[in-house]
């Protein structure tokens, strides 16, 4: 029942959508780093099909940055219309201007939650099981305007270390390495100790989890899980939201998210790759969701 409703009104929105989009002609979409940009760019094609078909868009063009603070600034400079941010990349771009964006949707896993974690992991042959293991060696991290792959553990390590993230204090090195991809194949490859990605936590280690980082990677073909081993895990993050520039006009911003709703019942092979594995679908979400992450990065900031 709920599929038909959903199906129902991306059928009402195709009318009013196309008329609405004949204003915009135009529809930028961002697309944080995280994995190389053939495959972003692959994940996303069929959302920006499915935007000219059922709300009108003439020309869906694609920025796939190279890091979080492209697509951040892409959003606050007005030149991104829509984005799927992590946590602490919304956070930046409300802390620096609290008018630019807002979120409308958010990804829910199977079990219903919409919280994800942020993974430490190792070569499974290294030795290392545990933080512990990890004093003196060089701890990969992301990005860091990534809740998971710094924000997150730049607070919560410390509590575990009794020590600070600066290279040489616990860990050997902590060395940025780009995005999640990038954490995951320096990994796997022995350039770096350890590292931290995201993941739901959900199903089974081999499978890379549901969805995510590991996930994405596993799907590519780019490890075996069998390879690797999780030696730490984080608190329950809230899952990052979809945004959209807060000046596009309000009955296009509706018709995005009606669509973008269905998208799961619409075409779940385009939303198995644009959501990074197997999950419910998306559901609305508001700023309140965000505050204690917003909170936490002006807290380091600040530090």
């Amino acid at each position: 029942m709920l599929k038909n409703v959903l199906l129902g009104a991306v059928a009402l929105i195709a009318l009013a959508g196309h008329v609405q989009a004949e204003d915009l002609k135009e529809f930028r979409v961002g697309i944080i780093g995280g994995e190389n940009e053939a495959d972003r760019l692959r994940n996303y094609q069929c959302l920006g099909d499915h935007l000219k078909t059922e709300l009108g868009f003439e020309k869906v063009s694609f920025f796939p940055a190279a890091d979080y603070d492209g697509v951040i600034q892409g959003l606050l400079g007005g030149t991104i219309d829509l984005a799927w941010l992590g946590p602490s990349a919304y956070a930046k771009a409300y802390l620096t201007d609290p008018e630019a964006v807002e979120p409308v949707l958010v990804k829910v896993n199977l079990d219903k939650s919409f919280g994800y974690y942020s993974i430490g992991f190792a070569r499974a042959d290294s030795g290392i099981t545990s933080l512990e293991d990890m004093k003196g060696k060089v701890f990969g991290f992301g990005d860091p305007n990534s809740g998971s792959g710094y924000l997150i553990p730049a607070i919560e390590i410390p509590q575990a270390t009794g020590a600070t993230m600066e290279s040489g204090d616990y860990f050997g090195e902590v060395r940025f390495l780009g995005g999640h991809e990038q954490t995951i194949v320096a990994v796997a490859n022995g350039d770096v100790d350890a590292g931290v990605t995201w993941a739901d936590g959900l199903g089974d280690w081999e499978d890379g989890y549901n969805s995510g980082a590991l996930r994405k990677a596993v799907d590519s073909g780019l490890i075996d899980m069998n390879d690797l081993v999780e030696i730490w895990r984080s608190d329950i993050i809230v899952e990052g939201p979809i945004v959209l520039r807060k000046a596009l006009p309000e009955r296009v911003k509706l018709d995005m998210v009606a669509m973008m709703s269905s998208l799961s019942y619409m075409d779940a092979e385009c939303s198995y790759n644009f959501m990074a594995g197997e999950a419910l679908g998306l559901k609305p979400v508001n700023h309140d969701a965000y505050i204690s992450i917003i909170e936490s990065r002006k807290s380091l900031e600040n530090s």
